[in-house]
């Protein structure tokens, strides 16, 4: 295996400034930098990360941990942090929770004893173990999709999700909008921050509208299909049924249309559907989804840019960012289709996050 050694004999420079190339510790005059990138090809170095990691105490890796790997919401996050983990040199570690306090815990501490650099995690609904050994072992963080409680003391941790409570009131006024008064909402698992939020949203968007709460409107699907299933079927088994319904997430508007079908109920004929969260496929369903679609590969680079600030400066504040959403708008809320209509007027996404520090 050609050496360091070797490249820099190629390139006529020193072993020094191969290093500060290869590493970027160093600025480099650019026709040097190529000369040894051209070393570099032509005798097919490998660095020895191994090496270098022992020297710099660097592993070059991230480890993360998010549940439902499988959930298209969170491969489409997966999908931008590895880019742009790849851009950035490092290498990514991962893990599925399953969204089980205990397990999550045991996941978070493989990975840290594989010695990755910083984590990114989507926390379970009882994240303390998680957040005590973080905390204890200073592991550089950043909590990804779901937000901890802030009172958290976590001088080291920051946080990436999108905007929840104001799309979920659109999608409610949107409905009420088109004269619905009875909407349920089937909300994801208690205790996450984005069902909090999108529980807080639904009901601020039927105080918008001038409807009253009916407690029996608001069911938990907890935050997968087959939970929506059933919180479907109780919804419908009311004797005053909701003519709307609003999913939480797409796990959960997969649940509530298998209960509509199984009941011969048509969308939006029988009953008017907006869900959170929108995927590949959901302008492929007859009626095509009205769906809020959250920017989920931008929250994982994001998420990814955040853990390197954090591991340039281990003491800057901490950080909170919220990315905006968009509100696709097609026929299954009742609207007739119009082409090429995607964003509600008025709420295009802004192309800068709100970012606020935070005391947790």
């Amino acid at each position: 295996m050609p050496t360091m050694a070797d490249v820099a004999r190629s390139a006529g420079v020193s072993v020094a400034t191969v290093s500060h190339v290869l590493n970027g510790t160093r600025p480099v005059l650019p026709h040097t930098r190529q000369a040894v990138l051209d070393a570099v090809d032509a005798l097919g170095y490998t660095p020895n990360t191994l090496a270098r990691s022992l020297v710099t105490s660097r592993t070059r890796s991230i480890g993360l941990a998010v549940s439902a790997i499988s959930n298209p919401y969170f491969t489409e996050i997966l999908q931008g942090v590895e880019a742009a983990a790849l851009e950035a040199g490092y290498s990514l570690l991962i893990a599925d929770p399953h969204d089980d306090p205990r397990h999550e815990r045991k996941v978070v501490q493989l990975l840290h004893e594989r010695r990755v650099d910083g984590m990114i995690v989507a926390p379970s609904a009882e994240p303390h173990d998680l957040v005590g050994y973080l905390g204890r072992h200073t592991v550089p963080t950043v909590f990804l999709d779901r937000l901890i409680d802030p009172r958290v003391p976590a001088p080291f941790f920051d946080q990436v999700c999108s905007e929840s409570a104001e799309p979920t009131a659109r999608l409610v006024t949107h409905l009420a909008g088109l004269g619905h008064r009875r909407i349920g909402l089937v909300a994801g698992l208690p205790g996450l921050s984005t069902t909090g939020e999108r529980i807080a949203g639904y009901l601020d968007g039927l105080g918008a509208a001038g409807l009253g709460h009916d407690e029996r409107l608001l069911v938990t699907g907890n935050s997968e299909s087959a939970g929506a299933e059933r919180a479907t079927d109780a919804l419908l088994a009311l004797p005053d049924a909701p003519t709307a319904l609003v999913t939480a997430n797409n796990a959960m508007t997969i649940g509530a249309l298998r209960a509509l079908r199984r009941r011969g109920m048509s969308v939006p004929e029988d009953i008017a559907l907006c869900c959170f969260d929108d995927f590949a496929w959901a302008d492929l369903f007859s009626p095509r989804l009205t769906a809020v679609a959250q920017p989920s590969r931008e929250l994982g680079a994001q998420a990814v840019r955040m853990l390197l600030d954090r591991l340039a400066e281990p003491d800057r504040p901490s950080r909170t960012v919220r990315l905006p959403c968009a509100f696709m708008h097609r026929a299954s809320c009742g609207c007739p289709e119009e082409a090429g209509r995607t964003e509600e007027p008025g709420r295009t996404p802004s192309p800068k996050p709100s970012e606020k520090g935070t005391d947790s």
